[in-house]
């Protein structure tokens, strides 16, 4: 960014618009050029341009104030003046700075100077999107923690808003974001929660699965007091006994406490590599999966490797799982959303996925590296059809995009009449997708299993360039290996007890258990919330959520409005508050504007499902008597 504003202001000053100043940051010691401008060319396109470019740049990285301030300050005064802001803000995107402040800004630059360190603090609140998330948890320990100290202002650490990451800061991640603070808060002081914000089936009563449990315990227990203690041995099915032996013959003899091969256990990835050329009736193989702490994890590392500049950009599905925008953020580049057609069941069409592409393009000049598809969707439910998936693939095949397929609800699927399609399948069996890249992702958290703090789960690798397999090794191998427990996890959920083994009968009436209670659940919260007045929702065919959009009065956006939070911020925290249910604002997943709404399970018990389907209509129909 630096070296184009540095050619473009050389260029300035061939043309004899301003003379060359050069000005030392006396933080990073870094030489920026920039022109002094005369009042005659203080409209010069190419300033606007040059600053245009600068602040998508710290939009984007969150680095560059100084940079951006110099550009801005074109009288070189060290101040910038009520002109030069009002300049500024004309020429960059509205959508790109927080409303408040664009107020706040134009009220202070009419009443004098705005000098750098004024500037700074701006560049926060403009850039701000979690309403000023508070967690009121870490300001108490802190306080605890100095003791009757008295607490020292921002300035007063060197380490601060300022000066922290500014990626980090912009970064949200709604799923645990300020209505679970307020939630936990709540349970601390003895309120009863129901957490129905994440995916987090074992936490709200699923019963792991019997087989896993058993193979994991004899492969962490020493041989002695497990696989070769006949007494012990003899109390699990013989098949546990004789999968823990194989698998502790290819973890070896140091056992589960030591790191692994940083790709993962061979053994266990000809496990994936096999589960998935079955699946597909398509090769794969081993070299080509790597195991990881769960598949964010995996997400993680491959956009850590493909990411390169400021001007890169993924697409990503809005409604989207928010690890990707906050991966996206925190990693310097940027999310172009395609929008999933709600009155059509989340559909995607061509014609949407053409639009924001050429948007991105050619209005804004990104570079579309990756698109990311999540079937079945999370949060919205939605199960791809072949035909979904092929759009998906030719138009990726068509402008050379990375796919990044997010399958881990593969087998959360409960209409009948819908059938998880691998992205895989589709794409090498779609002609003129032949040289499609592709990676996707499954985990040991979703499915029946939902074991998600054993942080299980992979990718495979499919057409990418042998060098960058090799970079992502490399990056796989600063982090040592993903965790063994995660690694069995995973081998144990590509191949799990067959026909004719002890175990194979009570697996299967165990994963059917959790499958039917799913599929009803499904059905019956999906209908519980369309019988309320003022709330729609689509039917939950996959996944774990429904995704409801809910009317709400007029009175209740204002009020939203002056507590400066979303509307569905504020319908969460009151349906909290009410009945002790801990839903996610729809906001945080992204959805069209004016739409409001909000994310749930339906992992909970059936019978407190139930009860929990009342206490929504219950709520709703307070909270719109209130704002009424």
């Amino acid at each position: 960014m630096l070296r184009s504003i540095k050619l473009s202001a050389g260029r300035l000053l061939k043309q004899g618009e301003g003379r060359r100043f050069v000005s030392v940051d006396p933080k990073r010691g870094t030489e920026f050029i920039f022109s002094r401008l005369s009042d005659t060319t203080k409209a010069s396109p190419l300033i606007a341009k040059l600053q245009q470019e600068c602040w998508d740049g710290y939009v984007a990285t969150g680095r560059g104030c100084h940079t951006l301030f110099q550009l801005l300050d074109t009288d070189s005064s060290g101040a910038i003046s009520w002109q030069e802001i009002r300049f500024f803000l004309e020429n960059v995107r509205e959508s790109d700075i927080n409303p408040n402040a664009r107020k706040e800004v134009l009220e202070s630059a009419a009443e004098g100077l705005i000098t750098f360190p004024k500037f700074q603090q701006w560049l926060i609140k403009a850039t701000k999107v979690d309403q000023g998330l508070k967690n009121t948890f870490a300001m108490e320990n802190y306080q605890a923690s100095i003791g009757n100290a008295p607490k020292p202002a921002d300035s007063g650490h060197s380490w601060n808003k300022h000066t922290m990451s500014q990626n980090l800061r912009r970064m949200q991640y709604a799923v645990r974001g300020e209505v679970v603070i307020r939630a936990d808060a709540l349970a601390a002081e003895g309120k009863k929660i129901i957490y129905t914000n994440i995916g987090n089936p074992h936490a709200v009563g699923q019963p792991p699965l019997t087989y896993y449990r058993q193979v994991l315990a004899l492969c962490d227990l020493p041989a002695e007091f497990g696989v070769e203690n006949l007494q012990i041995a003899s109390s699990f099915p013989a098949d546990v006994v004789e999968r823990a032996i194989e698998m502790k013959k290819a973890i070896g003899p140091a056992g589960t406490g030591a790191y692994t091969n940083s790709q993962g256990i061979m053994d266990f990835r000809k496990d994936v590599a096999n589960f998935i050329t079955m699946r597909d009736q398509h090769v794969a193989i081993p070299s080509n999966i790597f195991l990881a702490n769960g598949a964010s994890h995996a997400i993680e590392q491959v956009l850590t490797g493909l990411i390169g500049n400021n001007r890169d950009a993924i697409m990503i599905p809005i409604p989207q799982y928010p690890i990707y925008s906050a991966i996206i953020s925190r990693l310097g580049a940027r999310q172009v959303g395609y929008y999933l057609d709600e009155k059509s069941g989340w559909a995607i069409t061509e014609r949407e996925l053409e639009l924001r592409r050429t948007t991105a393009v050619e209005r804004d000049g990104l570079d579309i590296r990756a698109f990311t598809l999540i079937n079945p969707g999370n949060p919205t439910g939605q199960v791809l059809s072949r035909d979904d998936l092929e759009i998906i693939c030719k138009f990726c095949a068509k402008y050379d995009i990375l796919l990044l397929a997010d399958e881990v609800y593969q087998r959360n699927i409960y209409d009948e009449n819908k059938e998880f399609v691998s992205a895989k399948k589709v794409a090498i069996e779609t002609p003129g997708c032949e040289n499609l890249q592709l990676i996707s992702f499954h985990s040991t958290s979703k499915g029946f299993i939902g074991e998600c703090g054993r942080r299980g789960g992979y990718m495979e690798l499919h057409n990418i360039d042998p060098y960058v397999q090799t970079q992502l090794y490399k990056l796989a191998s600063s982090g040592l290996c993903s965790g063994v427990s995660g690694q069995i996890m995973t081998s144990l959920m590509c191949r799990p007890p067959m026909p004719g083994e002890d175990s194979f009968e009570r697996f299967t009436n165990e994963e059917f258990a959790i499958f039917d209670s799913l599929k009803r659940k499904a059905v019956s919260l999906v209908k519980g919330l369309n019988e309320i007045d003022g709330m729609t929702c689509n039917p939950s065919d996959g996944a774990m959520y429904a995704f409801p959009r809910v009317e709400l009065p007029p009175k209740a956006i204002d009020e939203a409005n002056r507590q400066e939070v979303t509307p569905d911020t504020l319908y969460a925290l009151s349906l909290l508050e009410e009945t002790g249910i801990c839903v996610v604002p729809a906001s945080g997943f992204g959805q069209k504007e004016g739409r409001v709404g909000f994310r749930t399970t339906f992992l909970p018990p059936e019978d407190e499902l139930d009860k929990a389907i009342v206490e929504f209509k219950r709520h709703h129909d307070l909270f719109c008597q209130k704002y009424a």
